[in-house]
């Protein structure tokens, strides 16, 4: 049983070589390789989940925001261009992502469950973290999260 996000890229792959579009097909190749690499890591070899896979592609996307920013620095705007290109290829196959009024919504419920459960203060943070992580889902970027989680346990 292929996963259907996996199943997907692949579906997109075949039609982005028929359409011949090389950036399309050059970054879904390099992630279906990513993903077929974690699938044979281990001892043994396994399918993996669409969570699982959402986190390949989001960590393939993040590679790319990190190589543009490289490239920018380093006054390559070409590459830097081509890596953007391919993180917003990479985008279509993640969920969206959380606005910051939809995050601050999020971690403030964790504050309150946390603090219904006895944790406050900035010795909180962890509870806080393990509660709006799995409501979050790859849908920011942990920096961002912990920051969030932070300022509100801070009262701010």
């Amino acid at each position: 049983m292929t996963t259907t996000l996996k199943s997907r890229l692949q579906a997109d792959l075949t039609a982005a070589i028929r359409a011949r579009d090389e950036l399309r097909s050059s970054t879904l190749r390099l992630t279906i390789s990513a993903i077929t690499k974690e699938e044979v890591a281990g001892e043994r070899a396994r399918e993996l989940s669409d969570a699982e896979v959402e986190k390949i592609v989001a960590r393939e996307s993040k590679k790319r925001r990190e190589a543009a920013e490289a490239f920018e620095k380093g006054g390559r705007a070409e590459q830097a261009e081509r890596e953007r290109a391919e993180g917003e290829v990479l985008a279509e196959y993640l969920p969206k992502p959380l606005t910051d009024d939809e995050l601050n919504a999020l971690v403030a419920e964790a504050v309150r469950e946390a603090a219904a459960g006895g944790a406050e203060g900035q010795r909180a943070m962890g509870v806080v973290m393990k509660i709006v992580n799995p409501k979050i889902a790859g849908r920011a970027e942990g920096g961002r999260v912990a920051a969030a989680v932070k300022r509100q346990l801070a009262g701010g």
